[in-house]
């Protein structure tokens, strides 16, 4: 404005080049998300079947809880075909996980929070039949490898997936709240020490919370109908959390 007309209409040129360039790096970046989110969902099912198939064959436990997942993500029919389609490419024989791995470690670049949870949702489906056979641990150790997983993340979350399981089998068993067994599964989740301060405590419990965040994963590339699951594993470190803190207060 301080050039009058002519001033004005260069200001109007460069605010519209901007707001184009601004556009194009937006969609730009929009694309990239939704690639991840597919890559994610189809790379889940793919390794779901190559792990139930690990040990030769497909049980009926494994084979129900990859339809109850898939149940629980409100598949619609046509997104379910396609789940199945993937869950029975993934147990051929000849099925190589690597290049499905190794193209979605390349997406998720530095969101170690969706590595983490790809390998948490490999690992409940892993321990459908109660035990990790030698098979299984092979897969494991690929997806790990390929994604970026130390051995020391791996035994974390490994036996917070564990603890989970058991602490809601004693929720379903309605056991009694001070039951030891379910309070040592709650520490397990946290990932802390019964001798840990309450405020060590608390850090642990805000840092996981983050780390399942069901809205922020979906920001970092979780497909959307995978938010229940986000939900859900957060739900449990919620009730962990206030197990513990019930307890230190009694």
């Amino acid at each position: 404005m301080a050039g009058r007309w002519p001033g004005l209409l260069f200001g109007i040129l460069i605010g519209h080049s901007y707001d184009r360039g601004a556009g194009h790096t937006f969609s730009k970046n929009e694309n990239k998300l939704e690639g991840l989110q597919s890559e994610f969902s189809n790379a889940t099912f793919l390794v779901m079947g190559k792990l139930a198939k690990s040990d030769g064959r497909v049980n009926d436990r494994e084979l129900d809880l990859a339809r109850n997942i898939m149940s629980r993500l409100g598949l619609n029919e046509d997104q379910r075909l396609e789940a199945m389609r993937l869950f029975s490419e993934g147990k051929q024989d000849d099925f190589n996980i690597v290049p499905i791995l190794e193209s979605l470690k390349q997406l998720i670049g530095r969101r170690h929070a969706l590595s983490q949870f790809f390998l948490e949702t490999q690992l409940s489906l892993a321990y459908a039949d109660g035990a990790l056979n030698s098979g299984e641990k092979k897969v494991l150790q690929r997806i790990c490898a390929n994604l970026g997983i130390n051995k020391i993340q791996f035994e974390i979350i490994n036996k917070r997936v564990t603890a989970q399981f058991n602490f809601q089998r004693y929720r379903q068993q309605k056991a009694s709240s001070s039951s030891t067994g379910q309070l040592n599964d709650a520490y397990t989740i946290l990932d802390v020490q019964k001798s840990d301060s309450d405020l060590d405590i608390k850090k642990a419990y805000r840092k996981l919370m983050n780390q399942h965040h069901p809205d922020k994963l979906v920001a970092r590339g979780l497909p959307p109908e995978m938010q229940v699951l986000a939900k859900e594993k957060s739900q449990e470190i919620q009730q962990a959390y206030t197990l513990i803190r019930k307890s230190r207060k009694a």
